[in-house]
């Protein structure tokens, strides 16, 4: 926990095409609830939900989208300011896999790199499918990002996919907190090394100050060994 007890807000922004389980699934995460009834988002829903990661209060913010193209002004809007994004498709839905990369495209053009998932929904209609396992794991390969298969219906793998956002934007905030205290660290680093150098410098001075008492030879003629021990009593 930092020491600081701020609650982290992250936006998160759910896309995809239409009827591929885009608000079911905020609605299962953020309500527990599952309905069959299909009803189509008009622009955007707004639901919230407070879960602990790693020791650290999180309130996430999820934006269902619509994923039909005549929203496609109102929810582009809405994609501003997210730090993280569900791409969404449906197993028995194949135009809905093939939108991904084009869904990825909307939302970088809006708020640039952010964290991502690919979810393919409703798995449990698997005997109607209509996209192979495999094809979406290699596009998921492709685009770099982590892939959940996930049912919305049975409640699997829905908490994952958020659990799984919400930590990599921790892992992503704490380098940022790393890179902003690193010139301090740096810093001291020289002060540390400047006063060891410093310390050096003084030691040498003082040597080079001290007074090396060595005897006379116009005294020492023919009493070497009375100055000798002189010398080493001094």
């Amino acid at each position: 926990m930092r020491e600081e007890e701020v609650e982290i807000a992250i936006k998160v922004v759910v896309v995809g095409n239409g009827a591929v389980g885009k608000s079911s699934m905020i609605q299962r995460y953020c309500k527990g609830i599952f309905t069959k009834d299909y009803k189509k988002t008009i622009g955007v829903d707004f639901l919230e939900r407070q879960i602990e990661v790693n020791q650290e209060d999180i309130r996430l913010m999820l934006w269902d989208t619509a994923g039909q193209e005549e929203f496609d002004a109102i929810t582009k809007a809405y994609y501003r300011g997210a730090q993280a994004c569900v791409l969404a498709f449906s197993t028995v839905d194949r135009d809905s896999f093939e939108a991904i990369e084009s869904w990825k495209r909307k939302v970088e053009e809006e708020v640039g790199e952010i964290s991502m998932v690919i979810v393919q929904n409703k798995i449990d209609l698997i005997d109607d499918a209509l996209v192979q396992t495999e094809e979406a794991e290699a596009l998921a390969k492709k685009l770099r990002l982590r892939f959940y298969r996930t049912s919305v219906k049975e409640n699997l793998n829905v908490d994952e996919v958020f659990r799984y956002l919400s930590q990599k934007y921790l892992d992503r905030l704490n380098m940022v907190i790393e890179e902003d205290t690193a010139p301090q660290k740096i810093g001291q680093g020289l002060i540390q090394t400047e006063t060891k150098n410093n310390h050096k410098d003084k030691e040498k001075k003082k040597q080079n100050d001290t007074i090396n008492l060595q005897p006379s030879k116009r005294r020492t003629h023919g009493k070497k060994s009375l100055v000798a021990n002189k010398c080493s009593l001094l």
